[in-house]
Order: structure tokens, then C-alpha cells, then sequence
């Protein structure tokens, strides 16, 4: 009995026994206590925001929020190498974007926003460039633009475009333009003399600043409390401000400065099929002022990858200028004034983004503006970069596989590795804002319904009216001096021969300030770029 009753009787548990147990009861609370966490912390993230919505449907004109991406700055140094990047995913997105300042596609401007800034530019690019450019800007906080059109922009179809948008002034290089600037007191100056009467760059040069010198005029006019000049393959990149926006970075800028001289990074295309540079390059070269001099020197053979420079083009930026009295231009990349010499400040984060040659058609583009002969002698008088100047001689003299092949060579980044190379040194950098933002725009809509507006505001009628209407200012403005030779019969030889010994009784005339490369290798890097 007592044998059938230590039988009967359980046996203590084996070790290995016990531990499954115990593992086993860990995994089982660790799976009930996971699910309630969660749905805990969703309930509190409701709760306390009133919802959990996405990123881009939280910006409204009441909250200023950033960008995705936009914590830190410049964008994507660190970004670029990380796995977690996924705001690329905005680019699917299909929701319509409200971005901080404005409601709808037509971007109203809240009238209480300040500072108001303008953007002027002198183009003869089409809807598909400036479209993104100018939606861009207006995503970022520009109030208005001042379009000095010719060529593709002046078209009646792509004006009429354009005059729909609400916030800008197109304006057209007629007769009476070309005679209103003729007469412009910047022919009886000094600063600007050196390029006048040359071909081409030097022409058109002298062009923008005549455009500029207008648009201060239009912008105080219309109450603008800054103005930029940019070209349409330029976008600000507003890095370093509280959020990503242009106005909120000439806001915090002190009130006693004049002038804001963005440096600019230049597109380091990876494919010789860009069609769309704003939405496929993500890649730029920095420049000079926001690297460290040893970085700089240090990379240099490497970046400049056996160019004539460190950039293809310009490397000394653009800038924005406080609207005053007395403003003028000093040429198409700083600002000036006639009875001072304006404070300045050079930003360390913010930049120009300059998709320059990011196109293979750029080649050619430039060799159909130019009329030079494609000699190195003959550019010199047309082309005042080198690259430039090597680039239209090979767009004028190459067939198109020897031009392709120099393209891949000169302009395409191709090598893998030491494009990582000199993304870790800090040469090149990925900034994606842009693209995103543009993209966005685009799968939005907001491009087309302009465009729908535009063809719906007016008949089939009044529309070949506008068209035969702007043919035969077409017509006029051929008639008018050719833009190379604006002044010439108002100006003498012996006229600029005076201006020359009369140059020392202007005291703020400082000599315009043109395109300029970036330092060389064996630069006196302790003045300006």
C-alpha cells in the first residue's frame, strides 16, 4: 500500500522541464503585453493630436512644419548612406499637398505674411521648365515673379500660361522695352562698359542687368520687401532656416543688412539621359564657402575630374537684395547701391542649386545662341568660362557620338566609387527637398490644372485673336535693335572713350561682378571667389 501510494504520488519536475515552463511563460505575457502596448500608445498619439494623419496632410497655412527630411542641414550628407530614408515614398503620393503658405493650386498668398519677396528673371525656356521652377519657389515662400520673356516664353500658348498665374508679370522684349532701356543712365556708367557691344554671354549679361534695373522699379511698386535674380535652371535651397522656407530665412536676417549672398552648388548628374533635371538629380558638387579648405584643395583633382575648374560654370552664387532707395544691379549675380556700399552677409547653409548642363541637349542649346566661330580665339569674344567655351567648340565641331562621349567624360558621374569617395569627404552631397517637392506638385496636378485654366479662361475665338495679336508684336519687336547693339546708336565710340576717362568721378561704381569660376588650385583664396 504505501508502495501503490509513493507511486501514485507526482514526482518533482526535471530542470529541463522547469525551464521550458518558465520560457515559454515569458514568451506568452511578452505576446499579451505587446498588443496592449501598442494599442495603448495609438490611443494616446489620438488623443493628444486629435488623429494620426500623414505628413504632408498636416501642413496648412496655420502650421508651419518642414519638409520631411529637413532636420538637418545640408540635407543628406549623413542621409544619403542611411537605410531609414523613406520620404522618398512622397513621390508616389496621390494626395493633393498643402504646403505652409498657401490653400490651393493657385497659391493665394496670406496678405499678413511678410517679408514679400520677388524673383526676376530674364528666359527663353518653355512651360516644362518654368512651371516646376516657379511652383517651387512659390512652395517655399515666394510672393511674386517678374518674367522677362523671349523666344519659347514669349509664344502666345506659353504667355498666356504664364499671365494666368496669379503673382506674376510677364513681360515682353518688344521695340519699346529696348527703347525704354536704351535710355536706362546705366549706358552713361562705368561699372557695366566692359560688356557692352559683345556677342552672346557678354549680350546677354548686359541684358539681365537692364532687366534687373526694371524689375527694382516693378517690385518697390508692388511692395516687395526683397528681390532675386535667378535663371530657371536655379533653385534656393533654404537650409539652415527653421523650416524649409525662404521666407523664413530672409526673416530672421538682421534688419540692418542689405544684401544675402547665397553660394551655389552645381548638379552632378549620374546619367546621360536626363530628361526632368528637378525631379532626377539628386546629386551636387558644394561649393567653395561651405567646405573647409583642406577638403577643398585637398579633393580638388578628384572633384574637377581634369576640367579647366573645380565647377563647369560659375562658382560666386547669387544673391537677394533688400529693396531701397538708390538699388541698383551689379550685374546678374550681386546687387549694389549708388550711395553706399551694402552690408552683406554669406549664408553657411543655404544655397543656389544650379542644374547646370544636367541635360545632354545643353550642349547644343548653347551652340544654337551663339554665332561665333569655334575657334579658341573666336570663343573667348562669346563665352566668358572656360568650360563653356570648350563645350561649344565640341557641340559645333563633334558629331553626335564624339559629343556624347565628351559629355560622359566632362559632365556624367559615372564612378560609383569615387562618387562615395567624395560623398564621405564631403565634396558632393544628396539633397533631395527639391525633387520631392516638385514631384509632388506634379502628381498633384497643379501643373495641368494651370494649364487647363489657362485654355478654359479663354474661347477658341479670343485665343487666335491673342495669338494673331502677339504675332504682330512679334513682328514689331523684330524690327526693334537687335539686343546685342541696345545703346549703340545712342553711344558712341568716342561716348565710351569719355565714360572711360570719366570713370574715377563715380565713386560707387564698383565694377559689375560677372560669372566668376570657383578658386583654382593655386588661388589666393583670402579675397572673394
Amino acid at each position: 500500500m504505501a508502495g501503490l501510494y509513493t507511486s501514485l504520488r507526482p514526482q518533482p519536475p526535471s530542470s529541463s522541464s522547469s525551464s521550458q515552463q518558465s520560457f515559454f511563460s515569458k514568451v506568452l505575457l511578452l505576446l499579451t503585453i505587446l498588443p496592449l502596448s501598442l494599442a495603448l500608445f495609438a490611443f494616446v498619439l489620438q488623443w493628444r493630436g486629435g488623429g494620426v494623419d500623414d505628413p504632408i496632410s498636416r501642413w496648412s497655412p496655420e502650421e508651419s512644419h518642414k519638409f520631411p527630411g529637413m532636420d538637418s542641414s545640408p540635407l543628406a550628407t549623413t542621409v544619403a548612406h542611411s537605410s531609414q530614408w523613406s520620404d522618398c515614398s512622397l513621390l508616389a503620393h496621390t494626395n493633393t499637398p498643402s504646403f505652409p503658405y498657401y490653400e490651393d493650386w493657385k497659391f493665394k498668398l496670406h496678405p499678413d505674411l511678410k517679408p514679400k519677396i520677388c524673383i526676376t528673371t530674364s528666359t527663353s525656356a518653355g512651360l516644362e521648365q518654368i512651371l516646376p521652377w516657379m511652383f517651387y519657389h512659390k512652395a517655399i515662400g515666394v510672393t511674386s515673379f517678374l518674367l522677362f520673356v523671349e523666344g519659347k516664353a514669349a509664344s502666345p500658348y506659353v504667355s498666356k500660361v504664364l499671365e494666368s498665374i496669379p503673382g506674376v508679370k510677364v513681360i515682353y522684349r518688344t521695340r519699346k522695352l529696348e527703347e525704354q532701356q536704351a535710355k536706362s543712365r546705366i549706358w552713361n556708367e562705368t561699372w557695366l562698359s566692359s560688356f557692352f557691344y559683345k556677342p552672346c554671354n557678354y549680350e546677354l549679361f548686359v541684358k539681365q542687368s537692364l532687366n534687373m534695373e526694371m524689375a527694382i522699379v516693378m517690385a518697390r511698386d508692388a511692395g516687395m520687401d526683397w528681390i532675386i535674380h535667378l535663371d530657371t535652371d536655379e533653385l534656393i535651397h533654404p537650409a539652415g532656416a527653421r523650416e524649409y522656407s525662404l521666407r523664413q530665412l530672409l526673416l530672421d536676417v538682421p534688419s540692418n543688412v542689405d544684401m544675402v549672398i547665397f553660394p551655389n552648388y552645381e548638379s552632378s548628374v549620374e546619367r546621360d539621359d536626363i530628361k526632368d533635371p528637378f525631379t532626377e538629380v539628386s546629386m551636387f558638387k558644394k561649393n567653395y564657402d561651405h567646405l573647409t579648405k583642406d577638403t577643398y584643395f585637398g579633393m580638388y583633382k578628384e572633384a574637377t575630374r581634369g576640367n579647366p575648374n573645380y565647377f563647369l560654370t560659375y562658382g560666386n552664387g547669387k544673391a537677394a537684395a533688400r529693396i531701397q532707395d538708390h538699388l541698383r544691379p551689379n550685374g546678374a549675380h550681386r546687387w549694389h547701391n549708388y550711395m553706399k556700399t551694402p552690408k552683406e552677409v554669406k549664408l553657411d547653409e543655404a544655397a543656389v542649386l544650379h542644374y547646370t548642363y544636367s541635360k545632354f541637349s545643353d550642349l547644343t542649346s548653347r551652340r544654337d545662341r551663339c554665332g561665333c566661330k569655334p575657334t579658341k580665339e573666336d570663343v573667348k569674344r562669346c563665352f566668358m568660362l572656360e568650360f563653356d567655351r570648350s563645350a561649344f567648340i565640341i557641340a559645333s565641331t563633334a558629331t553626335e557620338d564624339e559629343m556624347l562621349n565628351w559629355y560622359r567624360e566632362h559632365v556624367v558621374w559615372t564612378d560609383k566609387t569615387m562618387n562615395l569617395k567624395l560623398l564621405r569627404k564631403g565634396i558632393l552631397t544628396r539633397i533631395y527637398a527639391p525633387m520631392v517637392i516638385v514631384q509632388g506638385l506634379r502628381e498633384s496636378g497643379v501643373f495641368s490644372s494651370i494649364v487647363s485654366s489657362a485654355q478654359e479662361s479663354l474661347s477658341k475665338d479670343k485665343f487666335l485673336a491673342s495669338f494673331e495679336s502677339s504675332n504682330s508684336t512679334k513682328a514689331a519687336a523684330s524690327e526693334s535693335l537687335p539686343s546685342r547693339k541696345i545703346g549703340r546708336n545712342q553711344h558712341s565710340q568716342a561716348a565710351r572713350r569719355v565714360l572711360e576717362e570719366s570713370a574715377s568721378q563715380f565713386q560707387f561704381h564698383v565694377e559689375a561682378v560677372p560669372p566668376r569660376p570657383p578658386p583654382g588650385i593655386d588661388a589666393d583664396v583670402t579675397t572673394e571667389a
